[in-house]
């Protein structure tokens, strides 16, 4: 099982190019990556969005959490994960936080 946490090292070799440099084998990540952007509203400020995202990494699987924080309306909450989430997770995560999802899209 590949370990997607750990830094890529090279096999054999550097990750330089060169005609003296010794070949290395790449690893590709999985290409099923799935990202979805989340309305939530209630969040004004960065500590506000870092408890968004505090809660929202804390689902199995989530990669990146990316905010565009809109003050006094809908921000917006790009999440990027192995795979689907299911919205009562999302939503579960950012109520923790203390706000509200009122949408998603993909």
């Amino acid at each position: 099982m590949l370990r997607q946490d750990l830094p890529f090292i090279p096999l054999g070799g550097t990750n330089e190019v060169g005609p003296h440099r010794a070949p290395f084998i790449t690893i590709v990540r999985s290409l099923s990556m799935s990202t979805t952007t989340y309305s939530v509203t209630g969040m004004t400020c960065g500590h506000c969005a870092a408890s968004v995202t505090e809660e929202v990494k804390k689902i199995a699987g989530v990669k990146d959490v990316e905010i565009n924080l809109v003050t006094g309306g809908e921000s917006q909450v790009k999440v990027t994960s192995d795979a689907d989430l299911a919205v009562d997770d999302v939503r579960a995560a950012v109520d923790e936080a203390g706000y509200e999802l009122t949408g998603a899209s993909a």
